[in-house]
């Protein structure tokens, strides 16, 4: 791995930091240095959110930083990148991260107190980032075992994790992808999850070894 570097764990909705917690002891004891962001997932939209990021990323020492997000925590990284927050080169995994916005959560929303219940994440969850304006190496691990909201809410047991579904964690914009038999809540946990991590941290792919994960990773070949 490139000295001087280090991980920065963003969660996702309604977790604190220590969501990211296991993930990162995984990572630190293979020789990365961590920090975990942590921000008000409902309280606060997508745009205050990445400033926040991008102030805690102004104060990393490091030459290099990349970055590990869980769902709407993957948003909060890529609308800070994409906004123009200047940082230290580095790469960026997405864990089940809603790129093309979040039928659930839309679903969701049509509930009694489904507002209330997302606060302001509703709407970055809801829309997604299907596009950016600026790409480099980003790869996302999309989870395949349908435990979760989702479920819940009678989506199908091949929605993907169980609450974002497996075309809605995909954009052209992605450098690779790679499905795992996992929940949404497990791809914080799993250590299959954690080694498909440093794969891309270090090499830009999941797999260990030349060429993609997953050939077909637009949208259109889901």
């Amino acid at each position: 791995m490139a000295t001087n570097s280090e991980v920065i764990l963003v969660h996702g909705l309604w977790y604190g930091n220590w969501a990211m917690a296991s993930l990162a002891r995984r990572l630190r004891r293979v020789g990365y240095t961590c920090r975990l962001f942590s921000y008000r997932s409902t309280a606060t939209g997508l745009g205050n959110q990445a400033a926040e990021l991008g102030q805690f990323v102004q104060h990393s020492p490091a030459t290099r930083v990349n970055f590990v997000g869980h769902s709407l925590g993957g948003l909060v990284i890529l609308r800070m990148l994409s906004g123009g927050f200047a940082r230290p080169p580095g790469r960026v995994v997405l864990l089940g991260t809603p790129l093309q916005g979040s039928k659930v959560v839309r679903k969701a929303l049509r509930l009694p107190g489904g507002a209330a219940f997302f606060g302001l994440a509703a709407v970055s969850l809801g829309r997604g980032l299907p596009d950016l304006v600026e790409g480099g190496e980003i790869g996302m691990i999309a989870g395949a075992r349908a435990l979760g909201l989702g479920r819940l809410l009678g989506q199908s047991a091949q929605s993907g994790d169980g609450t974002v579904a497996l075309a809605e964690a995909n954009a052209r914009y992605l450098s690779d992808r790679i499905v795992l038999p996992v929940s949404h809540t497990g791809l914080l946990y799993s250590a299959e999850v954690a080694r498909a991590v440093c794969n891309f941290l270090e090499s830009g792919h999941f797999r260990q070894g030349p060429g993609p994960s997953e050939p077909g990773r637009s949208p259109n070949h889901s």
